[in-house]
């Protein structure tokens, strides 16, 4: 459910509708299907899922976080699969952590920094964003910024105080939060079966064998785990005695 051929099996479901779009051209249109990616854990991931895309000439929307502890999107290395993505057709967005933040106020004035500050460090302009586990008050306030996209704003998603199997929507959401499908899986029977339609995927869950749960975080830890050690590597001089240690730690 979770392998490359899965999503490329969505994609052609999405691609024999005809209403794929992005957030910036769905507004004012009475059928639409987005496709978004939340990046959590991983660019490399999200990089290889872009990959997939492009050899189906696909392209949606991710978004990545400024305050991330797995991965720095300034690095070198993120930066350049981040810029390439770009240049080859992604819509590239700020992915907003709250970080605890209430007040509506300062969350919009945080939102429109992150996005200047990226905007500025990527090289193109950032104009859509989403919330990262955004909380219900968040959800109700349906944020809007001039000449900013909010991924939650109620031209791409409803709010429901206590969403049901009869909730009404007038935006079918779907989204695999923690690998595992929310709201129904994006089927044929769901992307047919409703004018709107807004899929969230995470690129952390998916990759080429589509892992399970358990084997797929394993399979995460063991990518981050080589990329700490490279990177030790790369900056001291004196770490290459212990890294045949570590690697061999690795393959046990």
């Amino acid at each position: 459910m979770f392998s490359f051929e899965d999503y490329k099996e969505i994609i052609r479901i999405i691609q024999s509708v005809g209403t794929h779009t992005n957030y910036g051209d769905a507004i004012g249109k009475d059928k639409f299907i987005i496709m978004r990616h939340d990046v959590e854990y991983s660019v490399e991931r999200a990089y290889e899922l872009a990959r997939v895309e492009q050899s189906m000439d696909f392209v949606s929307t991710y978004f990545f976080q400024w305050t991330n502890n797995s991965y720095n999107i300034l690095s070198r290395r993120n930066l350049d699969m981040i810029k390439d993505m770009h240049e080859r057709g992604q819509h590239i967005g700020l992915h907003f952590a709250l970080n605890g933040m209430t007040d509506m106020m300062a969350i919009r004035k945080q939102i429109q920094k992150e996005i200047d500050i990226l905007s500025e460090m990527f090289g193109f302009q950032i104009t859509e964003f989403s919330i990262h586990r955004p909380s219900k008050d968040v959800l109700r306030e349906n944020i809007k910024l001039d000449g900013i996209l909010n991924a939650y704003q109620d031209d791409f998603f409803t709010f429901a105080e206590k969403v049901t199997s009869d909730t009404p929507v007038k935006v079918k959401y779907m989204s695999d939060a923690n690998h595992i499908w929310r709201y129904g899986y994006p089927d044929e029977e769901n992307i047919t079966g409703y004018d709107k339609v807004q899929i969230l995927t995470h690129p952390f869950a998916w990759c080429k064998e589509g892992y399970n749960n358990f084997n797929n975080y394993r399979a995460l830890v063991q990518e981050k785990y080589v990329e700490l050690i490279d990177s030790i590597d790369q900056e001291c001089k004196d770490f290459g005695e212990y890294k045949d240690y570590f690697i061999e730690k690795y393959q046990r």
